[in-house]
C-alpha cells in the first residue's frame, strides 16, 4: 500500500531552493538538512531560477494582472455566498 505524498509549503520549498541557490552547501547536505531528496532541490531550485527571471522580465506584471482578475471574481462569489447565506437564514426564520 502507497503512502500519501507529503506536500511542502510555498515557504519552506522557497527556502530550500534559497539555500540551494546560495550553493554553501552541496545538495546532498541539503537534502540531510531539509528532509527532503535530492531531485526535490533541484526541481524547486530550477523553480526558483525561472520565477526570477519572470520577475525581471516584466511578465510578472502580466501574472500579477492575471492574480487580480483571479481575485476579483473570487471576493465576487464571497459576496453571492453571503447573500444566499442571510437570504436562507431568513427564510429558515432564524
Amino acid at each position: 500500500m502507497m503512502g500519501k505524498r507529503k506536500r511542502y509549503s510555498a515557504e519552506f520549498k522557497a527556502k530550500v531552493a534559497l539555500d540551494a541557490l546560495r550553493g554553501e552547501l552541496t545538495a546532498a547536505q541539503l537534502a540531510t538538512r531539509h528532509g527532503v531528496h535530492q531531485t526535490m532541490i533541484s526541481a524547486w531550485k530550477r523553480q526558483a531560477m525561472e520565477g526570477l527571471t519572470l520577475v525581471f522580465s516584466g511578465n510578472a506584471e502580466v501574472t500579477e494582472g492575471i492574480r487580480e482578475g483571479e481575485l476579483e471574481k473570487l471576493h465576487a462569489k464571497i459576496g453571492q455566498l453571503v447573500v444566499e447565506r442571510d437570504f436562507l437564514a431568513k427564510a429558515s426564520g432564524r
